[in-house]
């Protein structure tokens, strides 16, 4: 099992103590992305004018729509993955198929030439 990691991040104007199985670098990726989103939110018009409460529910439901927008985005992925795992996979079958007819002409033709020959 992974060691705890434990780290110091500014999150939202304050400072915290975090702990977790990630890595520290890790840790301040995630605080800064939240601090990005919500210097973004503060930068639209009304956001400021908003209570707190309405500020951290804005900011929570943005941060909710980016990870479903990214889960759409790897569920696409993974979909195009499939498609062209399976033309890969269509492709091989007729370059072996190919191949095979290939040889079966290449036979034919030293064999017409040892008739032709004769």
């Amino acid at each position: 099992m992974a060691e705890k990691t434990f780290t110091q991040v500014t999150l939202l104007g304050k400072t915290y103590h975090l702990g977790g199985y990630e890595d520290e670098a890790y840790l301040q990726r995630v605080a800064t992305y939240v601090n990005s989103k919500l210097s973004t939110l503060r930068g639209t018009s009304g956001f400021l004018r908003q209570t707190p409460e309405m500020q951290q529910a804005m900011l929570a439901l943005n941060l909710a729509d980016d990870y479903f927008k990214s889960q759409e985005k790897v569920e696409e992925l993974k979909l195009r993955q499939d498609q062209l795992e399976r033309t890969i996979y269509e492709l091989k079958h007729e370059l072996v198929s190919l191949r095979m007819t290939g040889q079966e002409s290449s036979e034919n033709a030293s064999s017409l030439k040892k008739l032709s020959a004769d």
